[in-house]
């Protein structure tokens, strides 16, 4: 769903505020006029319009560095056309189209995206960044509520610190511990939705936890793990980018010349 601003920006505010409470630095270092703007994105995303909480999100010079749990950040402003799509290939079985979300968030091999198809507008989906472990999901209902969950998880004692860093690490902290971050998320928090937080959630040992999201929010089982829809949607991705890579006069002498389809 979409937020409400004020409640947005409240969530925000709580988080950072937890966050620099727990020792994170909050440097005010953003760019807030990077990257694509709204009327580069439309047809990059194929949407008529880009809702103000992402456009708040990406202007509101949030700062560059891993201030989010996990090492999260924002997607850097200068990753290009290619890229974007790239990480919507990643997009199986969704029951809106791969096209309409924008990637927001990325560590390592997980990204988060924002939501912009009818229906779903406005949630936070996650993927993993591996061609055997997608695992498609909704991470969060609105960006509030993803920056809501986070804020909980200081309370809920299931981040750490680490000396070499100033990340907000996920898990038991202690060597001899538990090292899945999810057992740790579950035995800790269980009113807390870990898929909420950026941690790998593997089918093994995890596939049912998986699998039940997945059918609360619609995800297509029957194609999200088949390698001929894996291809089906790489090829559709790669046709876009060349489409995006033409002269718009050049498609309009396409449409002009073969006017039927």
């Amino acid at each position: 769903m979409l937020d409400d601003m004020r409640v947005l920006h409240g969530a925000l505010e709580d988080y950072r505020a937890a966050a620099t409470a727990f020792g994170v630095p909050w440097p005010v270092d953003g760019d807030p006029n990077g990257g694509l703007s709204p009327d580069e994105l439309c047809p990059i995303l194929d949407v008529d319009h880009i809702p103000e909480q992402l456009i708040w999100l990406r202007s509101a010079g949030l700062p560059n560095g891993r201030v989010f749990p996990g090492g999260m950040h924002l997607l850097d402003s200068s990753t290009g056309v290619d890229d974007l799509l790239g990480f919507l290939s990643l997009s199986l079985g969704t029951p809106f189209h791969w096209r309409h979300q924008l990637p927001i968030l990325v560590y390592d091999h997980i990204v988060y995206t924002f939501v912009l198809a009818e229906g779903n507008e406005g949630e936070i989906w996650r993927y993993q960044i591996d061609p055997d472990e997608v695992n498609p999901a909704r991470a969060a209902a609105s960006l509030a509520a993803l920056f809501t969950e986070w804020t909980k998880g200081f309370a809920a004692g299931v981040y750490f610190r680490s000396p070499y860093n100033n990340w907000i690490h996920i898990g038991d902290g202690d060597p001899d511990g538990e090292h899945d971050p999810v057992n740790v998320l579950l035995a800790r928090a269980p009113d807390l939705d870990p898929f909420a937080f950026p941690v790998s959630i593997s089918t093994y040992p995890h596939e049912g936890l998986i699998r039940a999201r997945q059918r609360e929010c619609g995800v297509d089982l029957d194609r999200v793990d088949v390698f001929e829809y894996h291809e089906e949607l790489h090829d559709a991705v790669d046709a876009v980018r060349a489409s995006l890579r033409t002269p718009w006069w050049l498609r309009w002498s396409s449409v002009i010349q073969h006017p039927g389809g």
